[in-house]
């Protein structure tokens, strides 16, 4: 009861890709390839020498915006008790205010949240997911990484292969094109090569118009999708909603939301039926906590969005079977991996997240700064 916190480090990290990456955003001219991803890590340490460690991320933008606002903000939790996770929260998210509850300013104090549940659950010598209350010992898993639009439909074919003998259960594939016959001829390709009994899902990362989207839903039906991922723009929930109503399947959205208040105009509007938050994105995992609560309320089904390091540990503590992200991007900066096995991915029996930063992590740091006494 009387630890406190007395070290915090913060470290902005790059991390490059193998290949640049491109998904629909970039064929219709709205983003560039991705080409590397900025990771802003926390550190914490207490007085009784306990260490958590937290992540948060961006792609293309905002990297550094997350490092400069967490600097302004984390000298607030020397001191503090990291047992009261919910009441370090609110003082540094009204530490800085001023910038909102959503978006950079909240994504910075997701390292900082995520790191202090990580200690949290090493200091009870559990697993994060038996802390939280975990349903199950293992979630269902798919691969995205090897499905993005830059790749040669043989290629596609070959990684979801390697993907379903390493134990992954489902495959996404990135769809968007402008001329949308020749997505439809993709998924076709893929159905084709998995057959009719593998999970798969299409992700057309908000390109489409509302008539499009319908359109080409329709067309989408006879593939027996698990999902429709990002249809539309992401703060069309209307249009969402519409696409919910009248297709057979499935819709799936939420990624780019950064706040639990946006994700609640999804809900209100029924315009998801698979719900899919970020942790690092909408603030951390005390937030992601609540906004899991009122999908789990209204009947939602969840498949939380990337860093798989994070959100296998909270889809294993949901209610309704979920699905997990299976990416590898991140692998080179943590010492340990995650195991997947007759279609799901396992949850560690490590305490916390169970990941510890690896020598290359160092490597890839391009900054870093730390507060109180080491």
């Amino acid at each position: 009861m009387n630890d406190r916190i007395r070290h915090v480090r913060l470290s902005s990290v790059v991390l490059p890709l193998d290949h640049p990456v491109s998904d629909a955003k970039v064929l219709t001219g709205r983003q560039r390839p991705m080409t590397e991803i900025v990771l802003l890590f926390a550190e914490i340490a207490t007085s009784d020498d306990q260490h958590g460690i937290g992540f948060s991320y961006s792609k293309r933008a905002g990297g550094p915006a997350q490092y400069a606002h967490a600097k302004e903000v984390a000298s607030n939790l020397l001191g503090e008790d990291p047992s009261d996770i919910g009441r370090v929260y609110e003082k540094v998210l009204w530490a800085g205010a001023s910038v909102g509850r959503s978006g950079v300013a909240t994504q910075a104090i997701a390292a900082i949240d995520i790191a202090l549940w990580d200690l949290k659950a090493k200091r009870a010598n559990l697993p994060l997911a038996k802390l939280l209350g975990a349903y199950r010992d293992s979630v269902r898993t798919y691969n995205t990484s090897g499905g993005f639009l830059h790749a040669p439909i043989e290629e596609v074919k070959e990684r979801a292969s390697k993907s379903l003998a390493d134990g992954i259960g489902g495959i996404k594939i990135k769809v968007g094109h402008p001329d949308s016959r020749i997505d439809l001829d993709r998924v076709r390709a893929i159905r084709d090569h998995l057959g009719a009994g593998v999970p798969l899902m299409v992700d057309a990362n908000q390109q489409w118009d509302r008539s499009t989207a319908l359109r080409v839903g329709r067309a989408l039906e006879e593939f027996d999708l698990v999902w429709i991922e990002e249809p539309l723009d992401a703060y069309d929930a209307e249009g969402h909603a519409h696409l919910a109503a009248v297709l057979d399947t499935p819709i799936a959205t939420g990624e780019m939301l950064t706040s639990v208040a946006e994700h609640v105009r999804l809900i209100d509007a029924r315009a998801a039926d698979i719900l899919q938050p970020d942790a690092p994105r909408i603030g951390g995992i005390t937030p992601f906590l609540r906004l899991a609560a009122l999908a789990d309320h209204n009947g939602l089904q969840v498949a939380p969005h990337f860093a798989m390091e994070i959100h296998l540990h909270l889809a294993a503590a949901y209610p309704r079977e979920p699905w997990v992200e299976h990416f590898e991007w991140l692998d080179p900066l943590f010492n340990e991996r995650l195991e997947t096995m007759d279609g799901r991915m396992l949850v560690p029996d490590r305490p916390g997240l169970g990941f510890t930063a690896s020598e290359q992590c160092e490597a890839w740091t391009v900054d870093s700064c730390e507060f109180g006494i080491r």
